[in-house]
């Protein structure tokens, strides 16, 4: 794992998705740069895998973050092993992959609760702790579907494309207290979520030629734009969507 060198010693950080894929990989970053981590996921036992792997000071919190009952109480919930978190990575998501005349209305409300509800109502419950301290770091995560038309990516897509305002208007919302809210947008990123992806090596090798610089991303590639947007070295970046796609969305 690549060091940059942030030091986040004092902060709590809340990562929903901690369990599996992008989630897990930037809550385990966020513990070895000195956070607090509280990891978040509906499988109880591969956080607890998680919570192993960190062998530093973690915590778990099993919620079904689909569930809105359960989201309503989960700022609480993760205030409980380190108090209020400072710092939220809404990692957690779902694509369910209908094509436009397949979506069931059942699947296109748990992707957008999952994706786009979920994370303002928990920053929205974690903000207030956030304004008293006068800090704090919001980091949602986009994607190419912000910007990008995929097959069978409308309720996903409409839910990414949602996560970009949403994240601005956190931002209007929430910076003059010192928060920031930004997010980030990664590639093809071979996790659990894009396994269907990869497992058609034609289109994963023809989404490695459309970036620019000629191959699909690994979670390696976030570990740099997430320290960075939560360290103080970002302080006056706000309300912005950082792609991490190897210029993908350039061309």
């Amino acid at each position: 794992m690549a060091d940059f060198s942030v030091d986040l010693s004092g902060h709590v950080a809340c990562v929903t998705g901690a369990s599996s894929g992008i989630g897990r990989h930037l809550a385990t970053v966020l513990a070895g740069a000195g956070a607090k981590v509280v990891g978040v996921a509906r499988r109880e036992a591969q956080l607890k895998d998680w919570q192993a792997e960190t062998k530093v000071d973690t915590a778990i919190v099993v919620a079904d973050l689909t569930d809105r009952s359960a989201v309503a109480k989960l700022a609480a919930r993760v205030s409980e092993p380190f108090g209020a978190p400072d710092i939220l990575l809404n990692g957690a998501g779902i694509n369910t992959r209908q094509a436009a005349g397949d979506v069931t209305p059942e699947g296109w409300d748990t992707t957008l609760d999952l994706n786009l509800r979920t994370p303002f109502f928990l920053a929205q419950g974690l903000a207030p702790a956030m304004k008293q301290k006068g800090w704090g770091r919001i980091i949602n995560i986009a994607s190419l579907q912000t910007y990008r038309a995929f097959p069978g990516g409308i309720s996903y897509g409409a839910s990414k494309a949602g996560v970009a305002q949403m994240t601005r208007a956190m931002a209007e919302a929430w910076s003059r207290h010192g928060i920031t809210a930004n997010a980030i947008g990664p590639g093809f990123v071979h996790t659990p979520l894009t396994g269907p992806v990869f497992a058609d090596e034609a289109k994963a090798a023809a989404n490695a030629a459309q970036t620019c610089i000629g191959r699909n991303s690994t979670v390696e590639d976030l570990v740099g734009p997430c320290l960075f947007l939560c360290s103080d070295a970002a302080t006056y970046v706000t309300g912005h969507v950082l792609m991490v796609d190897g210029g993908f969305t350039a061309k």
